[in-house]
């Protein structure tokens, strides 16, 4: 086991000093091995030998077998080099493998300075995995663990975190890996030591967050054996620029210009007109119609009023304080109107406009960005359709208006995608607290967003759609914290695009964007929805369901065939099928036929009178150890869509009268008469929905996720 005692920074320290004054930009072998040692990271016994005749004292010091590997500043893949040879059982074999190896690297590259050869005890016994960190462009230093050597080639079975990581997030990794069940011991073997690998993954994380210059370390193979784990192979690069951080505003600062932004008491739009058809006179109706209660100051040089409020040449023309300024203007005149507004002393300027860095004008986009953070104003956008807050009925947009309140928060980096968020929301009558586009984010991104929702009372759930991240560890770690008291889902646009670079055995090219992103997000407690419907399902059903206080979820269904579908669904979601106690199962088929199934699912078969339904349900809600329902409808005239409809309606909320409140979906299947039933179901706090048996299971699957996330799932 590795040392357990605090790590020797002061040592890693001098390493790094000599490799900076010596303009190397990575860590020679033995240099990667005095890092190793210094953070408690167990090496294999070895020595520097700078001749034949060393290298063969060297080996029968250490034990045959041994590994030579080729020293040198100039040789990081020492393999490509001819550089490493294996399996020494001789002292003829090593001497003659120094030469072989030192004629190697200078073939392979002849004005490489070799300082010798590595001499390294060769074990044989243990499984290959690799432990790493790498220094992503999104998420700033991240570990990385997976099966090792020639396997995460082939595999690519890696799992990631943001360091530095707990002890738990690092077991985490151990066990979250495909092949998990190969560490365990398979055919007779033993397990190996997790806990060895966990901390071996904790302290490479500390490693990394004490030396951020440290841009990559692959330690691989590691072998993991039942008595512990031993890194075989170091590499370790070092970069300036990977310990540069993005600048971040502390929460106060966030919410001091959002607050002000998203409750105004006052806004001016820049290039406002009376000419229907134009976009200032679209963000100037819908503020007017929208019932907007503050002062709205259209700012236009040719006009006198425009929707009978006074026009003012410049924003500087307007009596007192303004709050937000929403520019419709072309993008050429953007600064020198934004120079006027941030005098003026504006929190937020929302720019509508294009013409920006999305069309490669990445100039124009800047120079913007270096005013307002001159004169303190935060910036929405460009090339975005607006936003919507509804609690002060403000449409700050050129788009369709929008006053349906609720507690969900909505974003996307798309207009398309908002309006698609705008139309479903009207649609199925799913209350929002604000919609808002944020396009180019050249300044306010999701992390801002999540910090003003998290505060806002107005708001118990917030639904994401994002291409990337700006500041992706900002982001982590704000989601992290609000996703402990309300729900967040991230639709992550490119989940398929190009991903991980060329396969290698470098912890950096094994970092695929999606895969991090995927890792990072549930490790932040996010719920990632697969696709845009399944995003907007989660944020109209999660606030419905309330939070089950355990993991077991009992299906009863009139249906056999449902039942199956509904029973795979529920593997498909992480969701437990309760194993049933023989007492409930007696209870159980009580209340159905003969021809019926008890156990999990419960089939109460088609042809049974409302009473079935009424009675079997009422038995799950008011036992204690059924935590969640999953109803499976089939449409019968015995039964007809609107009278299960309404009996479940009512002994959910029978039940909700006596404390109990448990999460119960359905699924309906039948004729069209079950659209208008499960509508009814969702109104009345249960979700359900037609014709599909995966829908409505992957809401509970998602509240569950969130649940356990927040740590709200006893056991």
């Amino acid at each position: 086991m590795p040392d357990t005692t605090g790590p020797d920074r002061e040592a890693v320290r001098l390493i790094l000093e000599k490799v900076r004054a010596e303009g190397r930009t990575s860590l020679t072998a033995p240099e990667g091995r005095a890092v190793c040692t210094a953070y408690g990271i167990p090496t294999p016994e070895e020595g520097l030998a700078g001749s034949p005749e060393e290298a063969v004292r060297l080996a029968e010091r250490i034990g045959l077998p041994v590994v030579l590997k080729i020293v040198s500043p100039d040789i990081l893949h020492k393999t490509e080099a001819g550089g490493v040879l294996v399996g020494l059982t001789t002292a003829e074999q090593v001497a003659d493998g120094y030469r072989t190896i030192v004629s190697n690297a200078l073939r392979y590259n002849e004005n490489a300075q070799v300082l010798g050869v590595q001499v390294q005890r060769m074990l044989e016994e243990g499984q290959e995995v690799i432990i790493g960190a790498a220094t992503d462009p999104t998420f700033g230093k991240i570990v990385a663990f997976g099966l090792g050597g020639v396997l995460v080639e082939v595999l690519k079975d890696v799992t990631f975190r943001l360091a530095p990581t707990t002890t738990a997030e690092a077991r985490s990794m151990v066990e979250g890996i495909a092949a998990a069940e190969v560490l365990r011991g398979v055919r007779g073997a033993e397990p190996v030591d997790a806990e060895a690998l966990a901390l071996l993954i904790h302290r490479v994380a500390e490693l990394v967050t004490d030396f951020p210059q440290l841009a990559e370390i692959d330690l691989n193979p590691v072998l993991a054996t039942p008595a512990g784990a031993t890194a075989v192979d170091v590499r370790v690069v070092v970069d300036d620029r990977a310990a540069v951080e993005p600048v971040r505003l502390s929460q106060e600062e966030i919410l001091a210009s959002m607050n002000r932004i998203m409750r105004p008491t006052a806004i001016a739009v820049i290039g406002a007109s009376s000419e229907p058809g134009k976009i200032g006179n679209s963000v100037m109706r819908n503020l007017v119609d929208g019932g907007y209660r503050g002062d709205i100051h259209p700012i236009n040089p040719k006009a006198t009023e425009i929707l009978d409020r006074k026009a003012f040449a410049s924003i500087a023309d307007v009596p007192g304080e303004v709050d937000v300024a929403v520019f419709a203007i072309p993008a050429k005149l953007v600064p020198r109107a934004l120079e006027e507004a941030g005098a003026k002393g504006v929190a937020g300027a929302i720019l509508i406009p294009s013409g920006f860095g999305e069309t490669g004008d990445h100039e124009l986009q800047d120079e913007v960005v270096s005013i307002a953070r001159k004169h303190n104003v935060r910036v929405l956008g460009p090339n975005i359709y607006g936003y919507y807050y509804t609690p002060e009925r403000l449409s700050a947009t050129f788009c369709t208006p929008y006053d349906v309140q609720g507690g969900v928060a909505l974003s996307s980096q798309s207009g398309g995608i908002g309006m698609a968020i705008l139309g479903f929301s009207r649609s199925s009558g799913m209350g929002v607290s604000a919609i808002v586009g944020v396009g180019n984010k050249a300044d306010i991104d999701e992390d801002d967003l999540l910090t003003f929702f998290e505060a806002d009372h107005n708001t118990q759930l917030v639904a994401m759609h994002l291409e990337d991240l700006k500041d992706g560890r900002s982001f982590a770690e704000t989601a992290k914290r609000v996703s402990r008291t309300k729900p967040v889902v991230v639709l992550k646009a490119g989940r398929t695009a190009q991903g991980a670079k060329a396969a290698s055995s470098h912890t950096g090219a094994l970092a695929g964007d999606d895969k991090v992103y995927d890792d990072i997000l549930r490790q932040s407690g996010v719920i990632r929805a697969p696709g845009l419907n399944d995003m907007l399902e989660y944020a109209r059903g999660l606030p419905l369901l309330p939070t089950p206080r355990g993991e077991n979820v009992v299906i009863i269904t009139g249906a056999g065939g449902s039942g199956v579908l509904l029973s795979d669904a529920c593997v498909d979601n992480g969701l437990r099928l309760m194993a049933i106690p023989s007492d409930l199962d007696e209870a159980f088929r009580a209340f159905i036929p003969p021809f019926g199934a008890a156990g999990n699912p419960v089939d109460i078969t088609g042809g049974e009178p409302p009473s079935t339904y009424r009675d079997t349900i009422a038995l799950a809600l008011r036992d204690e150890r059924v935590h969640a329902l999953v109803l499976g409808y089939w449409h019968t005239i015995v039964t007809p869509p609107m009278v299960f409809a309404e009996l479940v309606t009512e002994v959910v909320e029978e039940y909700r009268a006596k404390g109990v409140h448990k999460p119960v979906v359905a699924s309906l299947a039948g004729d069209v008469e079950v659209e208008r039933a499960s509508d009814h179901l969702y109104r009345n706090g249960i979700v359900a929905h037609p014709y599909t048996t995966e829908k409505p299971v992957a809401v509970l699957g998602a509240k569950y996720r969130w649940a356990r996330a927040a740590g709200l799932v006893p056991g």
